[in-house]
């Protein structure tokens, strides 16, 4: 699902669009231009999301108060099936890879039968939500599973209810049948074929002290799977240090304004911001390189300059004896290598040298 060469780079809109088609098409533009992979947004309906008793949590309350409720927050933010075609359109316009999140089954069904996206991001939140990863299992080809809250325990009872979903047709699961999809052949085989997983600190912004990329580690060894890294941290930084410890997704919040109104846009990167990421994610990758020892191709023209050679410390005639007093190194690395020095010491020297004259081969 991922290239083992390049690190999927997924510019988060997510909800900064503030329920806006137009800000939302400035934001694929930003995401375009800073040189994304994928720009992904999050599908829903409010009401079949969050229930009228739901609180807000604590940051999304420091960010746009404590005046209304979750659900009045959220259904501003909503797009419609329409609003999702006009920015597939204007993704696929700017070359780049047009992606969503479903909160909702009904969300899950315009993306992948109505719109036709076939890789799903699913949240963090839903990691528990059995059925609905069920349904995604049956409705996408690809999928990137965001960890944050978990145990690992839990992530891998998710991985099962996936795994049953994506090897057998059966509407309703019986006593033990994700767990035996989880640890069968054919259900390992399809979640290595199809699934990745992001670990992520599910707090905005995330503390540095919580973040935990070794988890990242953990992850890879215990389910064998592509893993990546969603950032909630402030700055570039977390992101940088995630690939070069091996992620091959990173996930990352954008704006195009962080003093906008709103839940998400205060932890989010701005324009500049999100450019300067891809660019270091990009030159992070070529210094990662093949990780073959070897001299470089410009480090060749450098060897004789910086390495050294056997020389004579003082003016040696020809006839007298090689010691360690007459002998020693020094640039440039043009003669015999100083390797020989054991050798060469107690020798008879075949011919005189000037002081500081490389000796011959």
């Amino acid at each position: 699902m991922i290239s083992k060469m390049s690190t999927l780079i997924i510019a988060e809109a997510g909800v900064n669009h503030n329920g806006n088609i137009d800000l939302a098409q400035q934001l694929i533009d930003i995401a375009a231009d800073a040189g994304a992979d994928a720009v992904k947004f999050q599908t829903f309906q409010a009401d079949r999301v969050v229930s009228r008793y739901a609180p807000k949590a604590e940051y999304q309350t420091q960010t746009t108060g404590k005046t209304e409720s979750q659900l009045e927050m959220v259904r501003k933010l909503e797009l419609s099936s329409s609003d999702h075609e006009v920015l597939i359109r204007h993704a696929q316009s700017r070359g780049i890879r047009f992606l969503s999140t479903p909160f909702d089954v009904p969300s899950l069904h315009i993306l992948t039968r109505d719109l036709g996206l076939n890789t799903i991001k699913i949240p963090s939140g839903e990691i528990t939500n059995a059925p609905f990863l069920l349904e995604i299992a049956r409705s996408a080809e690809r999928i990137i599973l965001s960890t944050g809250m978990s145990t690992l325990g839990e992530v891998e009872a998710a991985l099962g209810v996936l795994a049953f979903g994506l090897t057998t047709d059966r509407a309703i699961p019986q006593r033990g049948d994700f767990e035996r999809a989880f640890a069968s052949e054919q259900g390992q085989q399809e979640l290595h074929d199809r699934v990745t997983l992001l670990h992520c600190t599910t707090e905005y912004p995330a503390p540095f002290a919580e973040v935990n990329l070794r988890a990242m580690d953990t992850l890879a060894a215990a389910f064998g799977l592509p893993v990546g890294y969603s950032d909630h941290t402030p700055g570039i930084h977390i992101s940088l240090a995630a690939v070069a410890r091996g992620a091959k997704v990173i996930e990352k919040h954008f704006t195009s304004d962080r003093s906008l109104p709103g839940p998400d846009h205060r932890a989010s990167l701005e324009p500049q911001e999100l450019h300067r990421l891809v660019q270091q994610i990009r030159e992070i990758e070529q210094a990662l390189g093949d990780g073959v020892k070897r001299p470089t191709a410009s480090e060749w023209k450098n060897r004789e300059v910086a390495r050294k050679s056997l020389v004579a410390a003082r003016a040696i005639n020809i006839g007298e004896v090689f010691t360690e007093v007459n002998l020693t190194s020094k640039r440039p690395g043009t003669g015999v290598f100083p390797f020989k020095y054991w050798e060469i010491i107690g020798k008879v020297a075949t011919r005189s040298y000037s002081s500081d004259e490389v000796l011959d081969d």
